[in-house]
C-alpha cells in the first residue's frame, strides 16, 4: 500500500504520519519523488480501508494498493516514478536510471593478471566506459574449468580502480567473501546462477553496496523481480537488473537467447534501472554490436560488454569478448543510437568526433 502526499506537504506532517503508521505495526518507507512524497507501507494491510487512511490527514492525496507480489520493486510503489542508483566512483558519481545517460560497463570475464586488467581498464576508460567488470570468483559449469584467482584478483581490481578511476563491478559467489569483496567493489554482482540463492540475497540486502542482479538462465520476469524484492526487503533499495540471456531451444547459433522484450516489460512493472549484457546473451563477439545497439533502442539504461586483449587466449568466455580496438569502434557506433534516443552523455565520444 502507498500513501501519496499532496505537493507541498510539510515535513512535520509527513513525520507524524510515519510515526502513526509505525504504531500500527507497519513499516513505513518515505520515497521522495520529483514532485511528491510517497510513503510506502509494508506489512499486513489487507484489511485496511484506503479511504479511512486518507481521512487521517488533509495532506494525503490518495491511498493506493500495490497489486504486484513484488512490492518494493513494483513501479506502483514509487507512484510510477523510475528510481536511480547513484554510485560514487573515484572519477565522480555515476547514475543508473531512465532519466540519465547510458552507462557502459566493460572488461574481461576474468581477472587474469595485473598487466592485462590495467591495460583493459585504461582502454575501456578512454573509449567512454564508466565501470570495469572483471571476475575474481568465477562460477563455471565444469569443476575443472578456471574458477578465477579469488582474493588475489580483488587486489588487481583495486589497482585498476586506482590507476583509471573506474568503478568496479565484480561477482559475489559466497557470503563468506562478502566483506573482502565489498572493500573493492563499487557494485556487487549476483550472477545468474545465484539469482535464487535467497540466503545470499538477504546477505547482500543487509549491506549498503549497490547490487547488480542478473536474471537466472531459466527465470521468469516475475521470479527475477521477486529475487530483487528479497534484496530490497532486507534493506538495500539500490538494485540494478541485468538481462543476460535465457535458456531456450537454439544452442547452435547463440549461447543464450537475449530477451530484449524484457526491457519494455520491466519498464511497465518496476522502477529499477535496467542493464543488458549482450556478450553473455549471444555468446559470440560478432553478434554483440548489433544487440548492444538494439538494447539502447529498446530503452536499456546500461550495457555490459566483455573486452579482452586477446580473446583466443582468454581463460574464460573468449568467443564472446571484443578486442579493445573493436570496443573503441562499437562505442562510436553506439553513439549514433544513443544520441537518437537521448541517452548519450556529452562526455562520451561520438562518431562525428572521431
Amino acid at each position: 500500500m502507498i500513501v501519496v502526499m499532496k505537493v507541498g506537504a510539510p515535513e512535520p506532517e509527513i513525520d507524524r504520519l510515519t510515526n502513526e503508521f509505525s504504531a500500527w505495526g507497519l513499516t513505513p518507507e518515505k520515497i521522495v519523488g520529483k514532485h511528491k512524497v510517497v510513503i510506502g507501507l509494508v506489512g499486513d494491510t489487507a484489511d485496511m480501508d484506503a479511504l479511512q487512511i486518507q481521512e487521517i490527514s488533509p495532506w494525503i492525496e490518495q491511498v493506493l494498493r500495490v497489486e504486484q507480489p513484488f512490492k518494493r520493486a513494483s513501479r506502483e510503489y514509487r507512484h510510477g516514478e523510475p528510481s536511480e542508483v547513484v554510485i560514487s566512483t573515484p572519477s565522480g558519481p555515476v547514475a543508473f536510471g531512465q532519466h540519465h545517460p547510458l552507462v557502459v560497463v566493460a572488461g574481461p570475464c576474468s581477472v587474469e593478471n595485473e598487466e592485462m586488467i590495467i591495460a583493459v581498464a585504461q582502454r575501456v576508460k578512454a573509449a567512454g566506459a564508466k565501470f570495469l567488470r572483471g571476475g575474481a570468483f568465477k562460477p563455471r559449469t565444469s569443476p575443472y574449468a578456471f574458477q578465477g584467482h579469488g582474493e588475489s584478483a580483488l587486489a588487481l581490481l583495486a589497482a585498476a580502480r586506482e590507476v583509471t578511476g573506474l568503478g568496479i563491478i565484480t561477482e559475489l559467489m559466497d557470503a563468506a567473501d562478502l566483506e573482502s569483496l565489498a572493500e573493492v567493489a563499487d557494485v556487487i554482482q549476483v550472477g545468474a546462477r545465484n539469482m535464487q540463492n535467497f540466503s545470499l540475497l538477504k546477505k547482500v540486502g543487509a549491506q549498503e553496496k549497490p547490487i547488480l542482479l542478473k536474471r537466472g538462465m531459466s527465470a521468469t520476469i516475475e521470479e527475477w523481480l521477486m529475487a530483487a524484492e528479497y534484496i530490497m526487503a532486507a534493506g538495500n533499495p539500490n538494485v540494478i537488473l541485468c538481462e543476460r540471456g535465457i535458456r531456450t531451444f537454439d544452442r547452435q547459433y547463440t549461447r543464450n537467447t537475449l530477451d530484449l522484450s524484457a526491457v519494455p516489460v520491466l519498464r511497465s512493472l518496476t522502477h529499477l534501472p535496467i542493464m543488458i549484457d549482450p556478450s553473455h546473451g549471444t555468446g559470440w563477439a560478432s553478434l554483440v554490436p548489433s544487440m548492444a545497439m538494439a538494447s539502447i533502442a529498446a530503452g536499456a539504461d546500461s550495457l555490459m560488454i566483455e573486452v579482452h586483449p586477446n580473446p583466443s587466449k582468454a581463460l574464460s568466455d573468449g568467443p564472446q569478448s571484443l578486442t579493445p580496438d573493436r570496443f573503441d569502434q562499437l562505442m562510436q557506433e553506439l553513439s549514433v543510437v544513443g544520441k537518437a534516443m537521448g541517452r548519450w552523455s556529452a562526455e562520451l565520444p561520438t562518431l562525428a568526433a572521431v
